[in-house]
């Protein structure tokens, strides 16, 4: 009996009515450091989903959070849903309380409704 090879789960960034991708200019603003943290965890996200705690927490409503330690000792998060069989990532921030703030759930949340749209 072979074991499958593991399947790698699409992801791709969104991009805006104007074309524009707010996750990858968001990503492209860090330094290099805090970028490459970010990028593996999107990567192991791709690789082992669906994944739990620690690295990727459902938030309600077909949003997960992508969450990553970063060099820098800030925190990451970046916000994406699963669309069709992709990972769509809609948006990401810097964390700076201990409750992702509703505005940016909220701004993922817009996002994830113009997939559909």
């Amino acid at each position: 009996m072979t074991k499958d090879a593991p399947q790698k789960t699409p992801l791709i960034f969104f991009r805006n009515n104007s074309g524009k991708e707010p996750v990858r200019e968001w990503l492209k603003a860090l330094d290099a450091p805090d970028r490459r943290a970010v990028g593996q965890d999107l990567m192991r996200a791709q690789w082992r989903w669906p994944v739990g705690m620690p690295l990727c927490r459902a938030m309600g409503q077909g949003l997960w959070e992508i969450r990553t330690e970063l060099p820098s000792n800030r925190i990451a998060r970046v916000l994406l849903c699963l669309d069709e069989g992709v990972l769509v990532t809609l948006h990401a921030f810097i964390k700076k309380t201990q409750k992702t703030p509703d505005d940016e759930l909220t701004l993922a949340r817009k996002r994830q409704k113009e997939l559909k749209s």
